[in-house]
């Protein structure tokens, strides 16, 4: 079906994986097979983004169907709904981004059922509620989100730690720029971040930022940029954690997760690290992984 291309299967044709297919080919990542259990809808939407490439210029092709077939040979997989047995079996080399919810826990699914090694099932999670903290940091300061790097660690989700002496503005940190008051009132914000436009919707959740964030992703991987992203990873003893997928920041490259950065915490942040953690540890026990 492709030639010689990056490819990149997303699996899920609702609005996020629909959308992440949008910006794949809209960047020119790679060809983009969409996959959906629903027979017509990811054919439907991959003809439409077929159609939309002469009037926005991206030569990619883009393929809907309702098996794996087609997907063969995928580089990156990213994954916005059901489980990832099928697609492994087809791309046994590619690289999984899970982006199914309960967040932290879907990734440890996926790690058991690839049985891929642990630097090629990578959450997303954190490059998310980190955009909305960035864009929640540069209204508050009125200056572009550009300026603005923002740090979040832990499971996706209202234990999520936020972590405000790490995030800047034009590399001053923010505590240095706005009240203590301020910043907790974003913090808290980013954590109901996704519930505040659930809330809005009523029917549905956020898909444009959540799909972006998914894409930055795969295109630090296929480019191998090497940039230091906030993800859910497999730690093996990194923060004091082990055995299990939490937000923390990861060098992303050709290789998957190429680094986990550790950086020193206070008391305070560690302790809620350690929190979050054990609020993934309890699902994944009810989940029975």
């Amino acid at each position: 079906m492709m030639g010689r291309r990056n490819k990149i299967t997303v699996v899920g044709a609702g609005n996020v994986g629909a959308t992440a297919a949008l910006w794949i080919a809209s960047k020119e990542l790679g060809d983009v097979a969409l996959v959906d259990i629903v027979e017509g809808v990811p054919q439907g939407k991959a003809l439409d983004m077929a159609q939309t490439a002469p009037v926005e210029g991206y030569d990619v092709r883009l393929l809907g169907a309702n098996s794996y077939e087609n997907t063969s040979g995928s580089d990156v997989v990213i994954i916005t709904a059901g489980l990832p047995r099928k697609p492994v079996r087809y791309s046994p080399d590619s690289i999984l981004i899970i982006v199914s919810n309960p967040l932290d826990a879907m990734c440890q699914v996926a790690l058991r059922r690839s049985g891929f090694p642990k630097h090629r099932v990578i959450g997303m999670a954190g490059v998310l509620d980190s955009a909305r903290m960035r864009c929640f940091l540069a209204e508050a300061l009125d200056v572009s989100v550009e300026n603005i790097t923002a740090f979040v660690l832990g499971g996706h989700g209202d234990t999520m730690v936020p972590l405000p002496r790490y995030s800047t503005c034009a590399g001053i940190p923010v505590t240095e720029l706005l009240p203590k008051d301020q910043i907790d009132a974003i913090v808290k914000r980013t954590a109901n971040g996704g519930a505040e436009i659930v809330g809005l919707l009523k029917t549905g959740s956020a898909y444009y930022a959540p799909s972006a964030a998914a894409v930055e992703m795969a295109e630090s991987i296929l480019k191998d940029k090497k940039k230091i992203l906030p993800c859910a990873a497999y730690l093996e003893g990194e923060y004091g954690i082990n055995g299990l997928y939490v937000g923390v920041p990861c060098k992303l490259g050709a290789r998957g997760l190429e680094q986990i950065i550790e950086i020193n915490l206070t008391a305070e942040e560690r302790i809620a690290l350690q929190k979050s953690a054990a609020s993934v540890q309890e699902l994944v026990n009810v989940l029975g992984i």
